[in-house]
C-alpha cells in the first residue's frame, strides 16, 4: 500500500521560510518521479515543482522560481520543498505526489500522478 505523508506546513508571515517534507512508503521510491502541487480555496490544483528519479532534473513553476527548492533523498524515501521569501499568494494546501513512467519523466499535470498525500496547509499572512 503506497502512502505519502506531508508535514511541515503552518502559519507564517510574509518573508518567512518553511520546509515541507513528504515521506513515502510502500513503493519503489527511487524509480518514481515526484512532485508538489498546491490548491487554494476556490482554485484548481496547480503545479509547484517536480523532480526526476535521480534528483538530477528538477523543475519549478515560474511563480516560485528563485524562492522554492525541490529535493529528494532516495535513501530516506523523502521529498522536500524548501520555501523561502513566502508571500500571501503562496497560501494553499500543499500536496506531494508520485508517478512511475517508463521514461522516468516528470509531469506538470495532476492527473499524471497516481498517488497523493493528504496535504498540509501553508498560510502566509501579510
Amino acid at each position: 500500500q503506497v502512502q505519502l505523508v506531508e508535514s511541515g506546513g503552518g502559519l507564517v508571515q510574509a518573508g518567512d521560510s518553511l520546509r515541507l517534507s513528504c515521506a513515502v512508503s510502500g513503493a519503489t521510491f527511487s524509480s518514481g518521479a515526484l512532485a508538489w502541487f498546491r490548491q487554494a480555496p476556490g482554485s484548481e490544483r496547480e503545479f509547484v515543482g517536480a523532480i526526476g528519479r535521480s534528483g538530477g532534473s528538477a523543475y519549478l513553476a515560474d511563480s516560485v522560481k528563485g524562492r522554492f527548492t525541490i529535493s529528494r533523498d532516495n535513501a530516506k524515501n523523502t521529498l522536500a520543498l524548501q520555501m523561502n521569501s513566502l508571500k500571501p499568494e503562496d497560501t494553499a494546501v500543499y500536496y506531494c505526489a508520485i508517478r512511475w513512467a517508463l521514461s522516468g519523466s516528470v509531469s506538470y499535470t495532476p492527473g499524471s500522478y497516481r498517488y497523493w498525500g493528504q496535504g498540509t496547509q501553508v498560510t502566509v499572512s501579510s
